[in-house]
């Protein structure tokens, strides 16, 4: 029997949190999530032994660089322009991982299937025409950018500090948690009593995405701060 490595295509969040419910029934195919990068949402997995296969082999993952081809005339190009505009060449979305975005220009993690068609044929983004090369690694002027911010908030409950960080009611940071749109390290809260642990990365759909850093000072009033790498 030949044994060979075998990739989903790029799940979402919501994907990747039932995945991870049942992660130890499938342990046995020593399963490797993994989407260009460590920081990326979007991500596949990969099933397989290596001492079964006999061999390593990388994620069928290119990292692309899309940028104006002339600048001065460019549009201001949201994360929604390349997003649209890639998927308007007849693409699913399953093919095309995460798109970060840094001064009209975009770095966009796809399925290695596709790189060549999308070099080829990704002409304009929006009305702005563009020019596509393959990359490497992420330019550190493309890499997530991350600020470090201190809220004050009354425990280190999610649904707690959600609200602070966001500017919502306590509801509405219910709401998130009761509607699944509140991940930790890609598996979806159920529950609003979740304490957070030191170093776990939130998602927010519609808002945003953080790292709990920590606890600071507890101030007279038992309030506490708690330290978080906020992505811009």
């Amino acid at each position: 029997m030949e044994y060979r490595y075998r990739y989903t295509e790029f799940l979402s969040l919501y994907e990747r949190s039932i995945f991870h419910e049942m992660e130890r029934e499938l342990s046995y195919a020593s399963p490797k999530v993994f989407g260009g990068c460590d920081t990326a949402e979007r991500c596949m997995i990969r099933f397989g032994v290596e001492e079964a296969c006999g061999y390593q082999e990388d994620f069928p993952i290119s990292i692309l660089e899309v940028r104006p081809a002339m600048e001065k005339f460019a549009q201001k190009l949201t994360h929604r322009d390349f997003l649209g505009s890639v998927l308007g060449l007849g693409l699913e979305r399953t093919r095309i991982g995460d798109i970060f975005i840094s001064e009209n220009r975009a770095c966009v993690f796809v399925n290695e299937s596709v790189e060549s068609y999308i070099m080829t044929n990704l002409e304009y983004v929006n009305r702005t025409k563009v020019k596509v090369s393959r990359l490497t690694e992420i330019p550190e002027s493309l890499q997530p950018v991350l600020l470090e911010k201190s809220v004050l908030v009354s425990s280190n409950r999610i649904d707690s500090i959600i609200a602070k960080l966001y500017g919502l009611s306590r509801d509405e940071s219910l709401h998130l948690v009761k509607n699944g749109n509140v991940f930790v390290d890609g598996r979806q809260v159920s529950k609003n009593a979740v304490n957070l642990q030191e170093g776990q990365t939130v998602s927010v759909r519609g808002h945003g995405k953080f790292v709990f850093d920590g606890m600071g000072n507890t101030t007279r009033k038992e309030k506490v701060y708690v330290n978080l790498q906020v992505y811009s």
